[in-house]
């Protein structure tokens, strides 16, 4: 039985298209379609956009899944460089989260202060794009309160 799922803004800022993220990976939807935040300044907790497991957890970037989908919510543009500096995981691998729960901690000035982008890519993994639309064109988005995204994945 196909299910849709609303993609909650995992952090808050203005939303963009992803073909504004300064990679291309993300901004050809090479990894899923979805969109991208430019996140407010100030320490800010991104969170689980969907209800689901934390199948991937590194200090920049996470996915949780749902069911067999997952969304990937990437803390700025090449910040694996930072090697985890200016980030702090508050969930570990493997938790059960509810959509809106902190994931990690992290200051997006400090990622423009060190020369990067602090874009945050939020990408519904591998869907097909006819199945993603964006409920956010433009606008400003709330971390948890926010939906961004409608996928209905059907099943696989």
């Amino acid at each position: 039985m196909a299910r849709t799922l609303t993609v909650l803004a995992p952090v808050a800022g203005t939303v963009l298209d992803l073909a504004d993220v300064p990679d291309p990976v993300f901004a050809q939807a090479m990894v899923g379609p979805g969109a991208a935040i430019r996140p407010t300044t100030g320490v800010q907790a991104a969170v689980a956009p969907v209800e689901g497991v934390v199948s991937t957890l590194q200090p920049h970037a996470f996915v949780v899944t749902s069911g067999t989908h997952g969304v990937l919510v990437h803390l700025g543009i090449e910040t694996v460089s930072l090697g985890g500096e200016g980030y702090t995981t508050l969930a570990r691998r493997g938790a059960t989260v509810t959509a809106g729960a902190p994931v990690v901690r992290w200051r997006p000035d400090d990622v423009t202060a060190r020369g990067l982008s602090a874009l945050c890519p939020v990408i519904a993994v591998e869907a097909d794009p006819e199945t993603v639309e964006r409920l956010v064109p433009v606008g400003t988005v709330v971390a948890g309160g926010t939906p961004l995204l409608r996928w209905s994945p059907g099943d696989r």
